[in-house]
């Protein structure tokens, strides 16, 4: 399992993560839908780096020329509701990409809000055996949508290469996705780790709830 953090490198993704978690920022949903959009946009062409490419020779109007073009079909997933500007960013860059959506939702367990499970109800996805699956979800928190999502998409096949791309994480998140997907070929990206999280299971310093900042509080 490899694992990339954005924010370590020299990289435009550390300003749009800057505006992402300013409370002033915040005010501007249309704003800040953009700028998740974007981050997707930048990692998904850091993950195309990663692919495999096979040579395909293109005919133009005065000749032809061979160019490496990626080998394996892609399958972009993503968490609703909160993953669906972040899914919109790699469809930038991987436009020819098939499309998996998941319903994964954590839900409270006790009164106090500090246990979380995780409830799973809607997979709209074609097979992704021997695909590259992408899985694109803004926050990796406790890890358990992340997780959940996994195993509801591997349950049309198993793909050949996998990546889980985030804006925000945790080292626990990561490690519950880790355990999740075991030994198979991985890489989870994420444009920052954070410390950890609060009592109620969000990420610190973190910027908030994605889903909500994208799209408006929900009951």
């Amino acid at each position: 399992m490899t694992i990339i953090n954005l924010s370590e490198q020299q990289t435009i993704v550390n300003q749009y993560m800057a505006e992402l978690r300013d409370k002033k920022y915040q005010q501007n949903r249309m704003l800040f839908r953009n700028n998740i959009e974007r981050i997707g946009q930048c990692m998904a062409y850091e993950i195309s780096k990663k692919l495999e490419y096979k040579t395909k020779t293109i005919t133009t109007p005065l000749g032809t020329i061979d160019i490496p073009l990626p080998k394996s079909d892609i399958i972009v997933a993503t968490v609703l509701r909160a993953g669906l500007p972040f899914h919109h960013g790699f469809l930038h860059v991987f436009d020819h990409a098939d499309n998996a959506f998941v319903s994964a939702y954590r839900m409270y367990t006790n009164r106090e809000h500090t246990e979380v499970g995780i409830h799973t109800e809607y997979l709209a996805t074609p097979s992704v055996k021997g695909k590259t699956l992408i899985i694109a979800d803004p926050m990796l928190a406790t890890g358990g949508s992340m997780a959940a999502a996994y195993e509801a998409l591997l349950k049309t096949g198993t793909p050949k290469q996998i990546h889980i791309a985030s804006v925000i994480a945790t080292q626990e998140g990561i490690d519950v996705v880790c355990e999740a997907i075991g030994d198979k070929d991985a890489t989870i990206w994420c444009a920052a780790i954070d410390p950890g999280m609060n009592e109620h299971k969000y990420i610190v310093p973190g910027f908030g709830d994605a889903g909500d900042l994208c799209y408006g509080e929900k009951l």
